[in-house]
Protein backbone atom coordinates (compact mmCIF):
# COMPACT_ATOMS: atom_id res chain seq x y z
CA UNK A 1 0.00 0.00 0.00
CA UNK A 2 1.47 3.77 -0.66
CA UNK A 3 1.23 6.09 1.95
CA UNK A 4 -0.64 9.54 0.62
CA UNK A 5 0.42 12.92 2.16
CA UNK A 6 -2.14 15.59 3.58
CA UNK A 7 -3.79 15.92 -0.01
CA UNK A 8 -4.41 12.48 -0.62
CA UNK A 9 -2.31 11.84 -3.30
CA UNK A 10 -0.05 8.68 -3.46
CA UNK A 11 3.39 10.00 -2.90
CA UNK A 12 6.37 8.63 -5.73
CA UNK A 13 8.84 6.39 -4.42
CA UNK A 14 12.42 8.33 -5.30
CA UNK A 15 15.67 6.47 -5.85
CA UNK A 16 18.24 7.22 -3.09
CA UNK A 17 21.32 8.93 -4.72
CA UNK A 18 24.30 8.09 -4.76
CA UNK A 19 27.15 9.05 -1.76
CA UNK A 20 29.83 10.56 -3.05
CA UNK A 21 31.01 12.12 -6.28
CA UNK A 22 31.16 10.26 -9.21
CA UNK A 23 34.58 9.37 -10.41
CA UNK A 24 35.98 8.69 -13.36
CA UNK A 25 38.26 7.10 -15.19
CA UNK A 26 41.53 8.02 -16.61
CA UNK A 27 40.14 6.23 -20.41
CA UNK A 28 36.84 7.77 -19.65
CA UNK A 29 38.46 11.20 -19.41
CA UNK A 30 41.01 10.80 -22.60
CA UNK A 31 37.35 9.25 -24.61
CA UNK A 32 36.02 12.61 -23.99
CA UNK A 33 38.06 14.90 -23.96
CA UNK A 34 39.42 13.17 -27.65
CA UNK A 35 35.62 13.50 -28.34
CA UNK A 36 34.98 16.67 -27.25
CA UNK A 37 37.75 18.89 -28.82
CA UNK A 38 36.49 17.56 -32.15
CA UNK A 39 32.96 18.77 -32.15
CA UNK A 40 31.78 22.24 -32.93
CA UNK A 41 29.77 24.02 -29.88
CA UNK A 42 26.25 22.68 -30.47
CA UNK A 43 27.63 19.32 -29.95
CA UNK A 44 29.43 20.12 -27.17
CA UNK A 45 26.75 21.05 -25.27
CA UNK A 46 25.21 17.73 -26.59
CA UNK A 47 28.05 15.70 -25.65
CA UNK A 48 28.09 17.39 -22.40
CA UNK A 49 23.99 16.90 -21.44
CA UNK A 50 24.08 13.42 -22.63
CA UNK A 51 26.81 12.41 -20.28
CA UNK A 52 25.56 14.60 -17.44
CA UNK A 53 28.74 16.57 -17.60
CA UNK A 54 29.79 20.05 -16.96
CA UNK A 55 31.80 22.18 -18.71
CA UNK A 56 34.08 23.01 -15.53
CA UNK A 57 34.78 18.98 -15.60
CA UNK A 58 36.47 19.17 -19.59
CA UNK A 59 38.68 22.03 -18.62
CA UNK A 60 39.87 20.28 -15.13
CA UNK A 61 40.47 17.15 -16.96
CA UNK A 62 42.63 19.18 -19.98
CA UNK A 63 44.65 20.82 -17.39
CA UNK A 64 45.08 17.26 -15.50
CA UNK A 65 45.87 15.98 -19.42
CA UNK A 66 48.62 18.61 -20.08
CA UNK A 67 50.08 18.93 -16.66
CA UNK A 68 50.72 15.18 -17.47
CA UNK A 69 51.86 15.63 -20.75
CA UNK A 70 54.73 18.24 -19.18
CA UNK A 71 55.59 15.93 -16.27
CA UNK A 72 56.30 13.38 -18.55
CA UNK A 73 58.06 15.58 -20.94
CA UNK A 74 59.99 17.05 -17.88
CA UNK A 75 61.21 13.97 -16.38
CA UNK A 76 64.89 12.75 -17.08
CA UNK A 77 65.15 10.29 -19.59
CA UNK A 78 66.97 7.10 -18.45
CA UNK A 79 67.24 5.08 -15.33
CA UNK A 80 66.97 7.21 -12.17
CA UNK A 81 69.76 7.87 -10.57
CA UNK A 82 71.07 5.20 -7.65
CA UNK A 83 71.45 6.59 -3.94
CA UNK A 84 74.68 5.90 -2.42
CA UNK A 85 72.65 4.09 0.72
CA UNK A 86 71.45 1.70 -1.44
CA UNK A 87 74.72 0.57 -2.68
CA UNK A 88 75.90 0.68 0.79
CA UNK A 89 73.27 -1.25 2.31
CA UNK A 90 74.08 -4.03 -0.07
CA UNK A 91 78.08 -3.71 0.47
CA UNK A 92 77.23 -4.36 4.01
CA UNK A 93 74.53 -7.31 3.43
CA UNK A 94 77.16 -8.78 1.33
CA UNK A 95 79.86 -8.61 3.84
CA UNK A 96 77.53 -9.85 6.23
CA UNK A 97 77.00 -13.06 4.33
Amino acid sequence: MASTNDHGTPDPQVEARSTGPRRYTAEYKARILAEYETLDKKGKGALLRREGLYSSLITTWRQQRDKGALDALAAPAGRPKADPRDREIAKLKAERD
